[in-house]
């Protein structure tokens, strides 16, 4: 199991993030995010945002709906991320027992969402 240890969960995130086409990593807001090169970024790390004691990382999705269906099916696994919600983020609990392969498929379905075209195909 996973240390909940969040320089742990951050250091198993981080080359599954990196592993796709022409990505980077850089603090926003104080937290480590990933991003395509010309600058849109597909997924955040956050542990204990603003006193919330998680560990997530949050992702894109298509929409309201897709974000709506993720918390309904797995309430433990998704919840609204605060002030990036609206703008179609879904937030993944790191904190127990992960499931790493789920996460991989949310961050490549993240990246494509905000990929360019020449990208979008991986």
């Amino acid at each position: 199991m996973l240390s909940k240890d969040p320089d742990a969960v951050l250091e198993r995130l981080r080359p599954l993030a990196l592993a796709l086409p022409e990505t980077a990593e850089r603090l926003s807001h104080g937290s480590p995010g990933f991003y395509i090169e010309q600058g849109k970024f597909f997924a955040y790390f956050s542990h204990n945002h603003h006193g919330d004691g998680d560990t997530a990382v949050c992702v894109k999705t298509s929409g309201k709906d897709e974000q709506d269906m993720l918390i309904e099916a797995a309430p433990e696994i998704y919840s609204w991320p605060a002030y990036i919600g609206p703008s179609g983020w879904i937030a993944i609990d790191l904190g127990g027992e992960v499931d790493w392969a789920l996460v991989e498929a949310r961050l490549l379905s993240s990246y494509r969402l905000i990929a360019p075209r020449r990208l979008s195909h991986i």
